[in-house]
């Protein structure tokens, strides 16, 4: 496809998620100056919380801290459900005008920049129309995740032909599903899985979580009681504001007192989840074999997991599949499970710039294979961001400070008349250790191949630390002998605004 002046604009969002919707908004408030535009696959906004919707999805962080710093959530529910949040996010766009500016029904494909032209080139499939579209930008930032929306993971179990009753992965979950009555074996025992057993077990025959070993598990209040008093007190805004800064305190206290003490945190958990189940509950269930947030921690509002299964609606199972049979599941032990329909609560599957591909000059630069600076811009790519949010606390934290430091970078070289910026690690600064840091996670694991690497120090070392972070981002000088400043060309070719892009 030809390049056309229709199609050009000054930073172009990917993925119109929580975390590119939050980019577009920062840069609506910081930058209105700049035509910014979005892509997005699907066909609504919302990313993870337009995609998943199986019974029950909600947030497994408290709102006040995965809302967005810049418009506070709005209910006294500490996790909210899948639809609230999409509705949260789409309010978010319409209000800072960012609603305007996505491109729907666009899977990326590649994005390839020119030294000579100091732009980049995005080309991305409409997938209604099997057409290519052609995008041009002076920035590009990518806000798509870490994982393949079209597919999760999904391990091959001996026997799966011979299962006569229905198998579900909660990532494509049938709209008339209908499990009434029905007996349900969930494969897993992560966040999916704890939400889907106290969901589905109101109306099932019966619900069994299948799992190969054990997570931790921590219950909170649906109900923020403490802010609901202050309110009749405080205004509103601050009462959300407060609530904020006491989750983010306490979110952080438990990962370093984790990390710190892990024997008195595991101890505590363990004793939390003991104090929910009747006094003859097998514990081996709910005592994983290794220490707190080696992987996230998985969380039920009011114990609703653990109500599940004191009323004897669900259950807990700990072994391993030797195989499908014609009616369940023949485990290792021997031991059989009857089911209608068995859900693979199995993961996700690792991807990273949602699938695309990317060139510099013609050069591939693969993500595998690089260390990011700050944790925000990728090493040897000229004007170009990638969000990631926090692993040991809710994604958004990161994502917004991440935004608020790109919107902190475009500010600087306007004022420095710099065109291009490109970070530049030292010789032998890439690790082989991922940016996700220490955890064990099954999904980490297995995309370790696709995940940026660690760098040796900072600024190459990713912290998921929101203290240092928040100093290193938004506070720290933006010039540095590690990023490689290009003064700007004439006019002509420099960072103008750019006509934009009509959505369409």
């Amino acid at each position: 496809m030809d390049q056309d002046i229709s199609s050009a604009c000054d930073v172009l969002v990917i993925g119109a998620g929580l975390s590119g919707i939050g980019m577009a908004c920062h840069l609506a408030m910081e930058h209105p100056q700049l035509r910014v535009a979005l892509i997005e696959r699907r066909a609504a906004m919302g990313g993870t919380w337009d995609l998943f919707r199986y019974p029950g999805v909600r947030s497994d962080s408290d709102m006040f801290t995965f809302g967005y710093a810049f418009r506070p959530w709005h209910a006294l529910d500490v996790m909210a459900d899948g639809a609230s949040i999409r509705n949260y996010v789409a309010e978010t766009a319409e209000q800072y005008g960012v609603d305007k500016k996505i491109h729907y029904g666009l899977k990326v494909v590649a994005s390839s920049w020119s030294s000579h032209e100091r732009r980049w080139t995005v080309r991305a499939l409409d997938e209604s129309r099997g057409e290519t579209r052609a995008f041009t930008c002076r920035f590009l930032i990518v806000s798509t995740g870490y994982y393949n929306y079209d597919r999760g993971h999904r391990p091959h179990f001996a026997g799966e032909e011979q299962f006569r009753g229905l198998s579900v992965h909660p990532q494509q979950w049938p709209e008339d599903l209908d499990y009434r009555g029905k007996r349900v074996v969930i494969i897993g025992s992560g966040a999916t899985a704890v939400t889907l057993v106290p969901a589905m077990a109101a109306d099932a025959a019966h619900v069994t979580m299948l799992q190969r070993s054990p997570s931790y598990i921590l219950s909170l209040p649906r109900f923020d009681k403490i802010s609901a008093v202050l309110e009749r007190f405080l205004p509103k805004s601050l009462v959300f504001r407060l609530a904020r800064r006491r989750n983010i305190f306490l979110t952080r206290l438990i990962y370093k007192a984790a990390r710190r003490w892990p024997d008195k945190v595991r101890a505590f958990l363990i004793d939390g989840v003991r104090k929910h189940l009747p006094a003859d509950a097998d514990m081996r269930h709910f005592t994983p074999d290794y220490q707190p947030w080696d992987q996230r921690l998985c969380v039920v509002p009011d114990a609703d997991l653990f109500e599940a299964i004191k009323s004897g609606k669900a259950s807990v199972v700990t072994d391993g599949i030797a195989s499908f049979t014609e009616e369940g599941i023949r485990l290792q032990s021997g031991e059989s499970l009857q089911a209608d329909i068995i859900i693979t609560a199995t993961g996700l599957e690792m991807q990273t710039l949602g699938g695309m591909t990317l060139q510099v000059d013609g050069e591939p630069r693969v993500m595998g294979e690089l260390v990011t600076y700050k944790g925000v811009l990728l090493q040897d790519a000229p004007n170009f961001a990638c969000i990631f949010g926090y692993t040991n606390a809710p994604w958004t934290l990161k994502a917004d400070i991440a935004a608020r430091y790109v919107c902190r970078l475009l500010d600087y070289m306007r004022e420095h008349k710099v065109d291009v910026v490109t970070p530049r690690a030292p010789a032998g600064e890439r690790q082989d250790e991922t940016i996700m840091g220490a955890l064990t996670s099954g999904y980490v694991q297995r995309g370790a191949p696709v995940l940026p690497r660690q760098g040796r120090a900072v600024p190459w070392r990713v912290l998921n630390n929101y203290e240092r972070d928040c100093e290193m981002l938004l506070k720290q000088p933006v010039a540095d002998v590690a990023l490689e400043l290009e003064r700007a060309a004439p006019v002509s070719a420099s960072m103008e605004p750019q006509a934009a892009i009509s959505p369409g």
